[in-house]
């Protein structure tokens, strides 16, 4: 028996108000964010943790209580990263204004951003958020193709505005998917049949046929590079190669969604796409880029914006503005002098390999996906890998907050342990979290 999948969007660790051993004074906050907040926002856990300060991989809630972050990948090179502080600070005190006057600051650093990237893709264009980089590609999509056709896979999350939600199955039945929408099976070796790339790229081109069929031209293919919603599959390198061919075949584009998988943390190269061979048309990125200033980008083939930039304004008041290119600067600084990217090569091996270990003994920890620093362990029950168990992956997550570990789950079935810690995580962090989960997989 396996459970059935998940209502996208039944959001798979959220705090049930009422529930957990929540002191007064939180109990307290908690009803100021319904009164406030309203009743769309969650919070993680059933016991939700308040949280006052971060340094490196550790929060630290009210108490002092430390807790370590091998989820929030947000700061990617660590809480409050001194030198990421420092160069914001320094510059919101000098000029913070938009792109619409000359700065070098602007400039330097989309050049230098540039850089990482293949020399088709040459131009690139800064927004605050991921959702906002994602829209925009939308946009451009849609101007370049003139089609209005776009798949995605079936429990991805791509972005919050309206026309990106609609492209996000995993917000859930309650946010309906877009007009002209379609959706694919996520790349699970498990459960497609025989060669991995082939058979992801016959369900690209049954999409794209589907559209077709209905007078609908296709515009794009978005996916993010490592399928971190549909549950994490990253390899083998290479398998997008021939579904980036399809769309492409069909007179669409293929956008690599970076905003998770981008800037090192899958260890062998910068971008997710690199480890697959590929050039896409369209890059978004997004919440590593600041370390937790808002700024995001999309990058792109200078062919692809001709036709919108030709008719269209692009302004966004904060989008690029000078604090976030000297933040977003230094994110880069970090990444380069620190071997981060290394690191995430290192650890992430360690982690992997840490995780199988663990599975050789407990028959609950199923699957284990991993590039770099961004893994996937599924949870399942008596030792079948299709048998997902999403009720003790809850019980698993909550476990290891108890034991000062925070984490998550996700996949459409709702037992995939999503990992993602910042890019400073060591060995020593490695096994605090390997012994904790250890303890969690024990208590059942």
């Amino acid at each position: 028996m396996t459970d059935k999948p998940t209502l996208p969007g039944a959001m798979p660790n959220a705090y049930v108000p009422g529930q957990g051993h929540l002191p007064p004074e939180d109990q307290a906050l908690v009803s100021r964010r319904q009164q406030a907040l309203g009743p769309a926002y969650r919070l993680f856990y059933e016991t939700p943790v308040h949280l006052v300060r971060g340094e490196g991989v550790w929060l630290y809630d009210k108490d002092g209580q430390a807790y370590l972050d091998t989820y929030n990948n947000v700061a990617s090179v660590g809480h409050c990263h001194p030198r990421v502080v420092e160069a914001m600070t320094r510059q919101a005190g000098l000029f913070a204004s938009h792109t619409r006057y000359l700065h070098e600051g602007i400039l330097s650093y989309a050049e230098r951003l540039l850089s990482y990237f293949p020399q088709e893709l040459a131009h690139v264009m800064f927004t605050c958020t991921g959702s906002e980089a994602n829209d925009l590609a939308f946009r451009i999509a849609r101007a370049h193709t003139g089609g209005t056709g776009f798949i995605v896979t079936e429990n991805a999350y791509h972005g919050v505005t309206h026309a990106i939600a609609g492209m996000s199955p995993s917000l859930g039945v309650g946010v309906p998917l877009g007009e002209h929408i379609r959706t694919i099976p996520a790349p699970d070796p498990l459960r497609m049949t025989g060669d991995l790339a082939q058979s992801f790229a016959a369900e690209v081109q049954k999409a794209i046929d589907d559209l077709t069929r209905h007078g609908i031209k296709p515009a794009a293919l978005i996916v993010d590079t490592v399928f971190s919603s549909d549950g994490v599959y990253a390899d083998p390198p290479g398998f997008l190669a021939a579904a980036v061919q399809a769309i492409h075949r069909a007179g669409g584009l293929f956008i690599a969604d970076e905003v998770q998988p981008g800037f090192g943390r899958t260890g062998e190269t910068m971008w997710g796409f690199q480890r697959h061979g590929i050039t896409p048309d369209m890059v978004s990125l997004g919440k590593p880029m600041g370390n937790g200033y808002p700024i995001a980008g999309l990058v792109m083939r200078p062919e692809v914006i001709a036709a919108f930039g030709a008719k269209a304004r692009y302004f966004n008041t904060f989008g690029g503005n000078a604090v976030a290119a000297a933040t977003a600067n230094a994110v880069l600084d970090v990444i380069e002098d620190e071997g981060l990217m290394q690191n995430a090569a290192t650890v992430g091996a360690l982690f992997r390999d840490g995780l199988a270990d663990l599975a050789t003994r407990h028959s609950a920890l199923g699957p284990i996906r991993a590039a770099g620093l961004f893994l996937g362990a599924e949870i399942v029950r008596n030792g079948d890998p299709l048998a997902a168990d999403a009720t003790r992956t809850a019980r698993i997550v909550n476990h290891l907050r108890e034991g000062g570990v925070l984490i998550s789950a996700t996949g459409p079935r709702a037992n995939v342990l999503k990992i993602r810690p910042p890019l400073v995580f060591s060995a020593d962090n490695v096994a605090f979290f390997l012994d904790r989960l250890e303890a969690a997989l024990q208590a059942g």
